[in-house]
């Protein structure tokens, strides 16, 4: 499976991952009550009933390997292996109830698990 990851990310031209304006202001909050931090890293890892998963972590310092994506003062980092999995989402910041969450708008996530924490392609 790395091995075609490799290939695809040589030839591949990505569009990139979008914020919204809710989840650019969102990443801004969480940058100005943590000084050490310069924004939010996005990846995905093998996990859950469906395949994959997010996983977003605080950035102090960037990895070599990091796609920066800016809107607003917020930076998002999303690492180069990770864009075949989720190039084209676009991450917002929306409220359910009383959750105030980030969700992932992922043309290619082809499914998701009942409980809405993975994704296969």
């Amino acid at each position: 499976m790395q091995k075609n990851i490799k290939i695809m990310m040589e030839e591949n031209n990505w569009s990139g991952i979008t914020l919204t304006e809710s989840a650019a202001q969102q990443i801004c909050r969480l940058v100005a009550n943590d000084s050490t931090m310069l924004g939010v890293r996005l990846r995905v890892k093998q996990s859950g009933c469906a395949g994959l998963s997010y996983v977003m972590e605080k950035v102090m310092r960037p990895d070599k390997d990091d796609q920066l994506y800016e809107h607003d003062g917020a930076k998002l980092y999303v690492p180069l292996k990770a864009m075949p999995f989720i190039d084209g989402t676009e991450l917002d910041y929306v409220q359910k109830g009383l959750n105030h969450v980030f969700k992932f708008n992922n043309p290619k996530a082809q499914h998701a698990c009942g409980c809405g924490e993975s994704f296969g392609l």
